[in-house]
């Protein structure tokens, strides 16, 4: 990885010694023809008909790994990304198909897929089109939000109270914010399988390239980060 690329992933600094609040995206899965998940999301399949042992197996085998019940793991870059993930982020937002794999409007007992301690321990808000009333698990807060990406991109920023704001997906959320041109950083981790359908980043990363530097480095568990920044 360039030291450029490096400093545009971890660092809130504007280039000019002003810090500044960032939207980026971390640790994204996709697949090698571009889907971050399958179709027919249910309760019993959340990446619907793609597995996400195989987006995802690269970062449940680091030694930091946060469910990680054994001791070891592989060090590495991989593992300096998952421990990257919560630093300086004060909020994340991501779409209603990340909090649940209902339609239509909300199942008022469904509290997302991570029990009573979610991992964000953060604000999240929630895109949708279905009001429901915000709540609070351990110390991660869920608003609903219906708004345009700019706008739910601010009220993240106010809540991040000057912290970084993370955008984790689906891919048709992270697409909707980087074509209103609000990403700042993006971490795509590209797994050696296609899935042939469902909910696609991109048809290619060169799409991105108009207006973000990227590094791309192959890792020996097999996927090659995508890192982007913004020129």
């Amino acid at each position: 990885m360039s030291s450029e690329g490096a400093r545009g992933l971890i660092t809130t600094d504007d280039g000019r010694g002003a810090m500044t609040q960032l939207l980026k995206v971390q640790n994204f899965g996709v697949s090698s023809d571009g889907f971050g998940a399958g179709e027919g999301q249910s309760l019993e399949r959340p990446f619907g008909t793609a597995n996400p042992m195989d987006l995802h197996a690269w970062a449940m085998a680091t030694a930091s790994w946060p469910n990680r019940t054994e001791p070891g793991g592989s060090c590495g870059l991989d593992d300096y990304l998952i421990r990257d993930f919560a630093r300086n982020i004060g909020a994340e937002i991501m779409g209603r198909n990340k909090f649940s794999p209902h339609r239509g409007p909300h199942d008022p007992d469904w509290q997302g897929w991570w029990g009573d301690e979610p991992p964000f321990h953060t604000p999240v808000f929630v895109l949708t089109h279905h009001p429901r009333p915000s709540f609070t698990l351990s110390d991660t807060t869920f608003h609903f939000v219906d708004g345009e990406p700019a706008t739910v991109l601010a009220q993240a920023k106010e809540a991040a109270q000057g912290k970084d704001v993370r955008l984790g997906g689906g891919a048709t959320t992270i697409r909707e914010f980087l074509d209103a041109d609000l990403v700042d950083t993006l971490h795509v981790a590209v797994a050696p399988i296609e899935i042939g359908s469902g909910s696609r980043l991109w048809e290619s990363p060169d799409e991105l390239r108009d207006r973000f530097h990227c590094d791309v480095v192959p890792s020996s568990s097999g996927v090659v980060h995508h890192l982007f920044w913004r020129k």
